[in-house]
């Protein structure tokens, strides 16, 4: 339990950081999903638009320190060697 006036604000300050950063990683897993449901769906024009979105927030994630440096490179790679093969 925070005791101390600076404590409580950094408890504070820690419950708004993780509601904020819960959203971008949301934001992030939703164009992934869109992606691959265009890829299973077989519109490759849907899934090259989307990808483009997609690629831009998991960048923006990666340079918040949501996710490593690699996780991003493993998605767009593996997304985007799925759409060169439809």
């Amino acid at each position: 339990m925070a005791n101390s006036a600076a404590s409580k604000k950094r408890a504070r300050q820690a419950v708004k950081r993780n509601q904020h950063n819960s959203q971008i990683r949301a934001k992030v897993r939703t164009f992934v999903k869109k992606v691959v449901s265009a890829i299973s769906a077989g519109n490759k024009e849907e899934a090259i638009s989307g990808f483009t979105v997609m690629q831009k927030n998991v960048d923006q994630a990666v340079s918040k320190g949501l996710i490593h440096k690699n996780q991003a490179a493993r998605k767009k790679s593996r997304l985007s060697t799925q759409i060169k093969a439809l």
